[in-house]
């Protein structure tokens, strides 16, 4: 019998999930979006197949649910899907950044036999929209599971194989222990990445110079800053008390860091930083989904004309193919670093093999 997924969200999560599904599953998919566009737009794309018109009807028509919509949005609907008449079968999950009120706010449907498994893939763009989904955009990504203490084990799995086509690296923890890792490495990090762009916003009214400045490495260690305020509002109100911790914690750290600069000791200062050096290169280089799935080679350049061309040049000689290039100012001691991504761990070892033979010096990870 053909199976019938309800995709509620139609963007660029959204979108990826409904593409990967229909990969390896024949289904009906049935799209529904607060936007028309969007609807529309994701069905001129073949990647759902009929626009839903009675979400009730189609919900309780469904065996697969996805909820890719923000966190608050999650729990509206969860909260609204209680009332509905929801087969026992069917299988429903979400995409949300945060974990543990979604599963709280999802106890009203478990309490009626329906299966909910939380679901957070960590994987996404700068693009937006139905129209920048992939198919591979979750390719080699973490895919958070978050299922509930008594979720049977063949429940989860079933919910693995409907998603199968991602390709993604599954991995099971509960909802607190999600929110507590992802708030350490992901969300307390963008209150960082934001407090150090307000701070540069606050220097740049009375020294017009900073904007110029700001344009290298600040940029890009502060690059989530430029992440949704409206996604990342909703996250942080969510896991609001991870957040609160991790604030504290760093005011401890910065405290320390005060004191350090204060003595001026120079061993105090070289052993702070070489701490955090050692513990940053020992970090995993993690193969990661869609356009930052690639395998990154930095190269050291210098201000010259024609040093991108000699550089692309030479990897066309070799017939290696680039997924993807750019020029980053992450480093003060050389004037810029070239960014290339190749598609293959095989390309870009060649690649470093050939320039390094020709002079140039290069970097699997900064």
């Amino acid at each position: 019998m053909n199976k019938r997924v309800l995709l509620i969200g139609l963007g660029l999560i959204g979108g990826s999930i409904a593409m990967a599904i229909k990969k390896e599953h024949s289904c009906t998919i049935i799209g529904h979006d607060i936007s028309a566009d969007h609807a529309n737009l994701a069905k001129r794309l073949s990647i759902i197949d009929t626009i839903c018109t009675d979400l009730q009807k189609e919900a309780e028509m469904a065996d697969l649910i996805v909820l890719a919509t923000p966190v608050e949005e999650t729990e509206r609907l969860l909260e609204w899907f209680s009332d509905f008449t929801i087969p026992p079968g069917a299988l429903i999950t979400d995409v949300g950044s945060t974990k543990s009120r979604i599963m709280e706010k999802a106890s009203s449907i478990v309490d009626k036999g329906i299966t909910f498994i939380g679901g957070h893939p960590m994987a996404g763009s700068h693009k937006s929209g139905p129209g920048s989904a992939k198919t591979h955009l979750f390719e080699n990504a973490f895919y958070m599971i978050t299922p509930g203490p008594e979720t049977p084990d063949q429940r989860i799995e079933e919910l693995k194989d409907w998603l199968k086509g991602t390709r993604a690296k599954f991995i099971v923890m509960d909802a607190e222990k999600h929110d507590l890792l992802t708030g350490v490495v992901s969300h307390f990090p963008h209150v960082v990445a934001a407090s150090l762009v307000r701070q540069v916003e606050h220097y740049s009214h009375a020294h017009h110079q900073v904007n110029d400045l700001a344009a290298g490495g600040f940029k890009d260690i502060t690059r989530i800053a430029s992440s949704s305020p409206v996604m990342w509002k909703d996250i942080i109100k969510h896991n609001k008390e991870n957040i609160l911790t991790f604030i504290d914690e760093w005011i401890m750290e910065m405290e320390c860091v005060k004191d350090l600069v204060k003595s001026g000791s120079d061993q105090g200062l070289l052993d702070y930083f070489s701490g955090a050096k050692q513990y940053r290169d020992a970090l995993p280089i993690k193969a990661k989904g869609a356009i930052t799935s690639f395998y990154d080679l930095y190269v050291d350049i210098i201000d010259d004309v024609g040093v991108i061309s000699r550089v692309t040049s030479i990897l066309a000689e070799k017939k290696i193919s680039i997924t993807n290039i750019r020029v980053i100012e992450a480093r003060e001691d050389i004037y810029g670093v070239l960014r290339v991504s190749f598609q293959s761990e095989g390309d870009r070892q060649q690649a470093k093999e050939s320039l390094e033979n020709l002079q140039f010096t290069t970097y699997i990870a900064m």
